[in-house]
């Protein structure tokens, strides 16, 4: 008999923290290092179990004959989240908000609920904090209200009892790591009891119509509350992204069964709480629109795509020194290996000296700019450094380029020129064969690297 007909045969070990599997007892895990996690499965019964018809909870009907009217959108009155969310939050949805700590997923969630406390009693649990802790941060941030009620609980069974008291219609729990139940095994925050009150909270919230917040922390692996265990259980994910040197905070659909997946709601830190930015663009510019007044050599603006959202982002470059034997190539808010790659291109096809300068590339205002878009703007603002002379402060420009040194076409350029337009830009360079149909602006379509930089002289 081999070694797996014989674990499965006695069932096995599983780790109660993180789901692996192993054939016989070992005090520590294989798969996270835990000591004494591992429990032993029932083995399966021998034989075919029979199944049983059960009486249906509710009748079939036709889909025709479904009422709506319990299904409908309830903005949250956020507007930057209802964004993401497709409008606001369906009664009996379960949405899931991760991110790494202290990025501001409990003030944003405090907020929320203060905003649905104007129409439907909520129910915020704290399994973190103390309920004095979230009054302090609710008076801070303006989110005290009188049909919003707090709970420090981490037992389920007590969360439970809350919600059977109140009858909310919105839930907040904070964070789901902390919640514990004992009708499962494992510690707090482990794959099993993760999951288990995952499952008890999701049938809660089907079977009130109860929509349900939870917080989900993110790993160092970047998993969301552990391996991986509750994105197919919500209806929803959403990532809280933001970098801890910058006050900009990004909400992004991962999942979403009620709208678009790839939208991005845009938040601003503040001492105040976090506020919703509906025009972000304006962190991203040194200076804004056509009023960009003393513009120095080394300067582009492009329109990058995050999601369905178009920005308009500056790229900076410094071109430093010459005759260095090893000079330094940085970069900041870029991807180092694209930038790279375009320095070549510059050297080889546009003729551009810079194997023996200092070449420095950055976004503004925090920006991680990836898409290849952007590669036209980053070609344009190294050689404007180089030479010293200055694009013209309202144009952008848009473009892939190739190790050729060909110009290639990028999605949405529509939609991009329409956003610079309407903030203040009157000429654009563009791909060949673009869609530019009214563009509200001057716009240019060049073919190859060597006609871009031929402006610049």
């Amino acid at each position: 008999m081999t070694t797996r007909a014989r674990a499965a045969r006695s069932g096995g070990y599983r780790c109660t923290e993180c789901g692996a599997s192993a054939t016989q007892w070992v005090g520590r895990c294989p798969g996270c290092q835990a000591w004494g996690s591992l429990e032993q499965v029932e083995p399966p019964r021998a034989g075919p179990r029979q199944v049983v018809a059960g009486a249906p909870t509710t009748p079939a009907q036709r889909i025709g004959d479904v009422t709506l009217d319990a299904t409908r959108v309830r903005p949250t009155g956020v507007e930057e989240l209802d964004r993401v969310l497709g409008g606001g939050l369906i009664p009996g949805a379960v949405v899931l908000l991760a991110g790494e700590p202290g990025v501001g997923k409990s003030t944003l969630l405090l907020e929320v609920a203060a905003r649905a406390a104007d129409s439907a009693r909520v129910l915020y649990v704290s399994g973190e904090e103390s309920a004095g802790q979230v009054r302090l941060r609710a008076e801070r941030t303006g989110s005290v209200h009188d049909d919003l009620y707090l709970a420090a609980e981490s037992d389920l069974e007590s969360v439970l009892g809350h919600v059977d008291a109140l009858d909310p219609k919105l839930l907040v729990i904070d964070s789901i790591q902390t919640m514990s139940t004992a009708t499962a095994d494992g510690s707090p925050g482990g794959v099993t009891q993760t999951r288990a009150v995952t499952v008890a909270l999701t049938a809660l919230a089907k079977q009130r119509g109860l929509a349900v917040l939870l917080v989900g922390h993110v790993t160092k692996d970047g998993g969301i509350a552990g391996p991986r265990v509750l994105e197919h259980l919500v209806d929803v994910v959403l990532a809280f992204e933001g970098d801890k040197h910058s006050t900009l905070r990004m909400v992004r659909g991962v999942k979403n069964r009620y709208g678009p997946a790839d939208e991005v709601g845009c938040f601003e830190l503040r001492d105040e709480g976090i506020v919703g930015l509906p025009d972000p663009s304006g962190l991203f510019l040194a200076r804004f629109g056509t009023t960009r007044d003393n513009v120095v050599p080394g300067t582009a603006v492009t329109v990058v795509m995050d999601g369905r959202r178009p920005l308009l982002a500056e790229v900076q470059a410094l071109v430093a020194g010459s005759n260095i034997p090893s000079p330094r190539r940085a970069v900041s808010g870029l991807d180092s290996a694209r930038v790279a790659m375009l320095l070549a291109v510059l050297e080889r096809r546009g003729g551009l000296k810079l194997h023996d300068s200092e070449v420095y590339t950055a976004t503004v205002g925090g920006m991680k700019v990836s898409e290849p878009a952007a590669d036209l703007a980053v070609a344009l603002a190294v050689t404007s450094a180089k030479r010293d002379i200055a694009l013209p402060p309202d144009m952008i420009v848009l473009g892939e380029l190739g190790l050729a040194g060909e110009l290639r076409r990028v999605g949405g350029v529509g939609r991009r020129l329409t956003e610079a337009a309407r903030l203040g830009f009157t000429q654009a360079l563009v791909p060949p064969d673009s869609d530019v149909r009214n563009a509200g602006m001057k716009v240019t379509e060049v073919t190859n690297l060597g006609q871009v930089l031929a402006r610049i002289r």
